[in-house]
């Protein structure tokens, strides 16, 4: 059953882990730190789909993706007024854009950062971590084993941990997206948001709920890695059972027991999408709106362009997609030729 607030309220029930007023104390701390991300649209795929689409471009934001909302105010939220009290390190485990975040987010206040990352996750985001000035501690795929690391590098840093989908201050700060959208796209019908470990729906969906109740929430996951619709089918958190194989990588961990009540009652619906869509969709907007997204940014972009998606009412015109970021490894992708970097300074002729 869904919880009963009254209207007037502007924040959630107790039951959540996090409430409206948490997005806004998020939208205070973080605001001066991080960019206000443009909306931009494409008639080319307004035609494609018959509604009007309007691209919120994380990939712009700093860091190269929305984590580093989360991160700050997690950060914020750790670094009280003297230095003798910051934490002496924090510790993370991530597939690359939660542990780019954090580790900028920390170096901006000083605090050491070590970063728990799977040997497959993209090379660029295990350098760019690197040049934040974090450490890199390598696990294995799977949920248990970057638990299983982390819990060890904390013991041995002292550190304390930032997790990337389930603490309820990174939660808050992925809300603040929803606050800009509402002000950007004013007559906003619904929003469509990939979801691995739940941190940015959740958040959206407690600020839309909040300020516009009658404003959808769709969540987009891979079919691969399809826990989140499992989840809303059986009434049930409902983890992937080993670690799932898509081309998303931002999007392969499940979602938790703190994004799951916020999911499971404000949610609208959740769809999936095949390898083949996540993959159109990226080239479709590489190629039509010339924004390099990293493919987990697809899978919204693939969900609204699916056969599924037709099934929601043509009222729902005015959608606003979130393109969640845009750390590619360029040199994975098979049309790009391995070369070796010119020397500095050496001469290249073209």
């Amino acid at each position: 059953m869904k919880p009963t607030c009254r209207k007037q309220q502007r924040t959630m029930c107790a039951q959540y882990c996090i409430s409206f007023a948490d997005v806004e104390k998020a939208h205070v701390n973080i605001q001066d730190f991080i960019h206000l991300t443009p909306v931009l649209t494409s008639f080319i795929l307004n035609q494609v789909t018959g509604r009007n689409l309007f691209f919120k471009c994380e990939l712009f934001q700093k860091t190269g993706s929305f984590k580093i909302r989360g991160a700050l105010n997690a950060i914020k939220g750790l670094t009280p007024a003297t230095s003798e009290e910051k934490p002496k390190a924090v510790v993370t485990h991530s597939s690359g854009n939660h542990g780019q975040a954090l580790a900028y987010a920390a170096k901006l206040e000083g605090i050491p950062a070590y970063i728990v990352v799977p040997r497959t996750a993209p090379n660029c985001k295990k350098l760019a971590i690197q040049a934040y000035g974090a450490a890199i501690v390598y696990s294995e795929q799977s949920d248990e084993s970057r638990e299983n690391v982390t819990r060890r590098i904390m013991e041995e840093t002292e550190g304390i941990m930032v997790h990337p989908n389930q603490e309820p201050a990174v939660i808050a700060g992925q809300g603040t997206i929803a606050m800009e959208v509402l002000n950007q796209v004013p007559l906003v019908d619904a929003l469509v948001v990939p979801v691995g470990g739940g941190g940015m729906v959740a958040g959206i969906a407690i600020t839309v709920k909040a300020l516009r109740p009658t404003v959808k929430v769709y969540a987009a996951e891979p079919l691969n890695a399809d826990d989140c619709y499992q989840s809303k089918l059986k009434g049930e958190l409902t983890p992937n059972p080993c670690a799932p194989e898509t081309i998303a990588d931002g999007v392969k961990s499940s979602i938790g027991l703190n994004t799951w009540p916020i999911i499971r009652d404000l949610v609208d619906d959740v769809f999936t999408v095949t390898e083949d869509e996540i993959k159109y969709a990226t080239q479709l907007v590489w190629e039509r709106m010339k924004l390099l997204i990293e493919p987990t940014a697809g899978v919204g972009v693939a969900a609204v362009l699916s056969q599924h998606f037709q099934t929601v009412s043509p009222e729902v015109k005015n959608i606003c997609i979130v393109l969640s970021g845009g750390n590619v490894d360029l040199t994975s992708l098979t049309w790009v030729k391995q070369a070796e970097r010119p020397a500095p300074y050496q001469s290249v002729s073209v």
